[in-house]
């Protein structure tokens, strides 16, 4: 918005052309022309300004800058009020130098950051928004979260979500977190859906680890049956091979190899194992039926009862899938 005051000079505090010179620190400003624009701050303070310049960085002043004048006068100025004069004069002073200290950003870098959405300047915003993000604590997440809804910045939200996530107890005892619950509701609810929506993606994520994990850890049993059956190990092994034959050292699977052997050895000798009173008996038939399921070399597998059944294939799928769903997520306890 332009506006137009007819109070004296010597009453408004202005930045002289020298001191502008260098409080924006200028490469040559000996070849830069005479300030043809004023930007008004909230403290009165005038800041000395080229249009060209203003306007070929921010759409916004340009269109400020090309909008007729209400009052026939000579003199432009250009308001920019509700922040802090020193946070409109670094701004002013990136639009000429594109250059912001860590020590200003980290003063006014609320402030820029605001600046930046509303006359458009995007190297500024991205500057801020990153800038704002390191200094984020628990006290101030919350205004710093209004804050990037209000300006549109992704990555700043993101991570103030992120915050709220981790520190939501110590959170919700701030101040901001109180003013925010009674004067926006809204967003509260915006966080709590967040909240939530990471709680379940953190429980899914972990049950798909768990069960990665239990199906390797199964698929590993599977193959320590087949080897034990096939070549043997240790002290079991095929009854066709002779002593020599059989491997006697332990192989890089032991832990795993042990306890199926002492699954096998009582599943031999178990009296109990016919008429279906021994739960580890019952544990190893379903271990076997399941390796049945799923052994796609039937006619030369050695594993006791993989044999093809009448009607093949997709029954035996579907039985090894219902097997595997039914007692991955406690198959250990077979080797108990």
């Amino acid at each position: 918005m332009e506006e137009t005051h007819n109070t004296a000079t010597a009453a408004t505090p202005t930045i002289s052309g020298d001191l502008m010179s260098s409080h924006f620190q200028f490469s040559d400003h000996n070849s830069l022309p005479e300030p043809d624009v004023q930007i008004l701050t909230s403290s009165g303070l005038r800041i000395p300004a080229h249009t060209g310049t203003l306007a070929s960085v921010s759409p916004v002043l340009e269109n400020i800058i090309d909008r007729p004048h209400k009052h026939h006068s000579s003199e432009k100025i250009i308001p920019i009020l509700g922040v802090p004069c020193d946070a409109v004069s670094l701004f002013i002073q990136f639009l000429y130098s594109s250059r912001c200290s860590e020590e200003e950003l980290e003063k006014y870098g609320i402030h820029l950051l605001a600046l930046s959405h509303v006359y458009l300047v995007p190297q500024l915003k991205h500057i801020c928004s990153k800038a704002v993000g390191q200094r984020l604590t628990v006290e101030n997440v919350v205004d710093v979260l209004q804050l990037a809804r209000l300006c549109d910045s992704p990555d700043l939200y993101v991570k103030c979500m992120k915050m709220l996530y981790d520190n939501f107890k110590a959170v919700e005892k701030t101040e901001g977190w109180k003013f925010m619950q009674e004067n926006d509701p809204f967003l509260e609810l915006e966080i709590l859906k967040f909240i939530d929506e990471a709680e379940s993606r953190k429980k899914r994520t972990r049950r798909q680890r768990e069960e990665q994990r239990l199906f390797m850890e199964l698929s590993e049993a599977m193959e320590c049956l087949e080897h034990i059956c096939t070549e043997g190990c240790t002290t079991v092994g095929p009854c066709d091979l002779g002593p020599s034959n059989k491997r006697r050292g332990p192989c890089n699977k032991f832990s795993t190899c042990e306890g199926l052997q002492l699954l096998i050895k009582h599943f031999a000798l178990c009296k109990n194992r016919v008429n279906g009173k021994c739960s580890r008996c019952k544990r190893m038939g379903q271990l076997l039926r399941l390796h049945s399921s799923i052994c796609d070399q039937t006619d030369s597998c050695r594993v006791p009862l993989c044999r093809p059944s009448v009607g093949q294939g997709e029954e035996r799928f579907l039985l090894g899938l219902i097997l595997l769903l039914l007692f991955s997520r406690n198959w250990k306890i077979f080797l108990e």
